[in-house]
């Protein structure tokens, strides 16, 4: 066991622009900074987001599985759109608390002013998503999207509005609609005490970057579990051929949900259940009484996209994410809160009001993509929700956490040789 996990001290983490370096919002110094500072002066650890256990596991694709027809962007994660950035705070406190706060920030720019189109489809409505009848009423994003887990919206939510109204340009703003989705970390962190602190939000928004994406138990992952392992955030992407318009696709996770564990059409789950733990001669999956219906949870997966979708095409791309979910297993139940948040950075789409064109963009009067044109993309996001599941739940490492509830990782090597064994991989 890691032994972060029992460590008396906070430890906060955050993934983001390094220290001295350009921000997205003004000031001398970043709050990421400051919190650097604070964690020396104190000797409290602070550490990189990517793991809590070394060395690094593989990436799905890294192992031979390779979801679909279609290419990745280079980086196979959602910051393959352009300008597209993310940035999460982890939050691991003494042995009760493992909770964070992961941010979508589909442009560098102040949102509000350069709202983008956008779009959410609800799988099942088991949530607490804030901001999605707005998005629905007028197709239009005007905040970051931030994930946390459910008891921590409403603060979430506060903070978010904050951070907006001291944005430049923003001074005479009376009404923000904060975009705030959850899945339920209850069973590895001490929810009730909901200690999501506005530091801790504009932390993960600040420290947004491009570039790679931080996976498995970081930012709004940090406590959540998949079909029994640990499973925390995950990312990937799809590029289209010329051929159909050249456009990119990219998708990042929340994974907290259950069923049946299915990789590349393999019921791997079942498999692995027989066979014992190398590690602990255990069944592989975890052996504590799970804390709700096994298939109960929740999936947040939020889409990009730099194709010019306007609100109808966008939520009908979201829709198709979740039949890229649907392919690893999903049982959807009754106590899954199942959301998609898509939207397009299109610039001829940008603008306060983005359900046409804008006409200042400079962009070919042809756009927005017709209905007929979108049917490339649809297959391009089951690919990459598909495989995003799949990358949160190979980064994801062991956990112990809230009344030494122990959650193992999913066993790749284990899961390598099942596959191979059916030759979906050589």
């Amino acid at each position: 066991m890691n032994k972060s996990y029992g460590d008396p001290h906070r430890s906060l983490r955050t993934t983001g622009t390094p220290c001295g370096s350009r921000t997205n919002t003004p000031g001398s110094l970043t709050l990421t900074c400051l919190i650097l500072l604070i964690c020396l002066a104190t000797a409290l650890p602070c550490s990189s987001a990517w793991s809590q256990d070394a060395p690094a596991r593989p990436r799905a694709r890294a192992v031979g599985i390779k979801p679909g027809i279609l290419t990745p962007g280079p980086l196979n994660a959602i910051t393959d759109v352009a300008g597209v950035m993310v940035g999460h705070t982890t939050l691991i406190e003494g042995q009760n608390i493992r909770t964070g706060v992961t941010a979508i920030l589909p442009h560098a720019g102040n949102l509000f002013q350069e709202k983008v189109a956008a779009a959410i489809f609800v799988g099942n409505g088991f949530g607490k998503l804030t901001g999605i009848s707005q998005v629905q009423e007028l197709g239009t994003l005007e905040t970051p999207i931030l994930l946390t887990g459910t008891l921590s919206v409403p603060r979430v939510a506060d903070a978010l509005i904050t951070y907006m109204l001291e944005l430049p340009g923003n001074e005479e703003v009376q009404s923000i609609n904060p975009v705030v989705g959850e899945t339920n970390d209850g069973g590895l962190s001490d929810i009730r005490a909901r200690p999501i602190r506005p530091e801790h939000v504009f932390a993960a928004i600040r420290g947004a970057r491009e570039g790679a994406v931080a996976e498995g138990n970081v930012g709004a992952g940090t406590g959540t579990q998949a079909f029994g392992f640990k499973g925390g955030i995950g990312t990937s992407s799809r590029r289209l051929p010329e051929t159909r318009g050249g456009w990119t696709v990219g998708v990042l996770v929340q994974t907290n949900y259950g069923g049946v564990l299915s990789i590349a059409g393999i019921p791997v789950e079942e498999e692995l259940r027989s066979r014992p733990s190398r590690s602990t001669g255990t069944s592989t999956a975890t052996s504590d009484p799970p804390p709700r219906d096994a298939g109960d949870g929740s999936c947040m997966i939020v889409v990009a996209t730099d194709a010019p979708l306007t609100h109808r095409n966008l939520e009908r791309l979201a829709m198709r994410a979740l039949m890229g979910m649907a392919r690893t297993g999903s049982s959807f139940s009754n106590g899954s809160g199942d959301y998609v948040i898509a939207f397009s950075t299109h610039a001829s789409l940008r603008g306060s009001g983005v359900t046409r064109p804008n006409p200042e963009s400079g962009e070919a009067s042809a756009y927005p993509l017709t209905p007929g044109q979108a049917s490339p993309l649809f297959q391009a996001v089951i690919e990459a929700t598909e495989e995003a599941i799949y990358n949160s739940l190979f980064a994801a490492t062991n956990m112990e956490g809230y009344g030494g509830h122990r959650v193992e990782a999913l066993p790749v090597e284990e899961v390598v040789e099942i596959l191979e064994a059916h030759a979906v991989i050589r």
